[in-house]
């Protein structure tokens, strides 16, 4: 009884009143019911399914019975196995971004420079090698502080440009990916990526979710940063819309026009080969989403998030009223 009293409350000691009342007045309007009978609703799956708030809209709690609820992952479930399986010493490789590039540079298939370690010249010589580049705060989280810029506007103060990305701590510069066509057909503004989310049992890697990320017009393809995603089956194709965080559902790209339903990723099959090596580098890191980009060349790696994120389909959107959780319980064993 006291644990369960110290747990709920945690719970209410970090509810943020303010996203509360922004969704819960977003469904509200949406759905037709009172705003504080949803509000509630909200606050008992908190606390009874582990829910955040953002997981109660966007896979639609508001339409779920008790027994579709109780299949639904969640982010706090999510971070707990985080916190349980993966070894807060090697953690740091991934959270890192610029750890994450040294450690692993046989995947990522781009250059890449550290402007707290490098010289004016290399600046210099960097830029001069890419066209476009892109700058980023090594620990940040969702796409936050992740921007592109035309090499040759840098080069024409490349000081000025030094001292404002150091400002913004966008002290990792990387060489912008091409990306192989098909990909860049969805939305050309960002570098569209996969997320393949997998656990490490011993010498066996499974996966639990094979995700499709796309921006809307912005530089990244981060679902906080504008991006929307959907589903895959296991051929990498896309069997429903795709969603944003706002509760956008869309078969067709919004920007380009290009078909989410049944498209078919390219490469599937490097890919599938791509995540099964990232994952068997750091056995002390079992639990990663990767986020694969696919190149002309082939597949390459952008990230491994050691605190990866929930991606399931949208219930209202697809017909789909359960969750991966007995995905994850199976695999991993909770």
């Amino acid at each position: 009884m006291a644990r369960r009293a110290r747990y709920l409350a945690a719970r209410a000691r970090a509810v943020r009143s303010s996203k509360l009342a922004t969704l819960s007045e977003q469904l509200s309007r949406s759905t037709g019911r009172a705003r504080p009978i949803i509000a509630l609703d909200m606050l008992w799956c908190a606390v009874r399914h582990e829910a955040a708030f953002q997981d109660y809209f966007d896979w639609d709690f508001h339409a779920l019975n008790r027994r579709e609820r109780r299949t639904f992952m969640t982010h706090p479930k999510s971070n707990h196995l985080a916190q349980k399986l993966n070894a807060v010493e090697h953690r740091r490789q991934f959270s890192d971004k610029s750890l994450f590039n040294a450690r692993f540079a046989d995947y990522i298939g781009r250059a890449w420079l550290d402007l707290r370690t490098a010289s004016d010249d290399a600046l210099e010589a960097f830029l001069r090698s890419h066209d476009r580049v892109m700058a980023k705060v090594p620990d940040s989280l969702g796409g936050d502080g992740v921007e592109s810029f035309e090499s040759a506007a840098a080069l024409s103060d490349p000081a000025e440009f030094r001292r404002a990305r150091l400002e913004r701590r966008q002290f990792l510069l990387e060489e912008f990916l091409t990306q192989d066509p098909e990909m860049a057909r969805l939305c050309p503004t960002s570098v569209n990526t996969l997320r393949i989310v997998t656990f490490r049992d011993g010498d066996e890697v499974r996966t639990l979710v094979r995700v499709l990320k796309m921006g809307n017009g912005g530089d990244v393809d981060n679902f906080s940063g504008g991006g929307m995603y959907t589903i895959l089956d296991d051929e990498g194709v896309a069997r429903h819309p795709a969603f944003d965080e706002f509760g956008g559902v869309f078969s067709v790209h919004p920007l380009t026009g290009a078909s989410i339903l049944g498209f078919q990723v390219p490469q599937w099959e490097a890919v599938g080969r791509l995540a099964d090596s990232l994952a068997r580098e750091v056995p002390e890191i079992p639990y990663v989403g990767w986020d694969i980009a696919i190149t002309p060349e082939g597949p390459v790696v952008v990230e491994g998030n050691y605190n990866t994120g929930v991606f399931q389909l949208k219930p209202t959107a697809t017909g789909v009223r359960t969750g991966l959780l007995p995905v994850y319980r199976e695999a991993i064993g909770f």
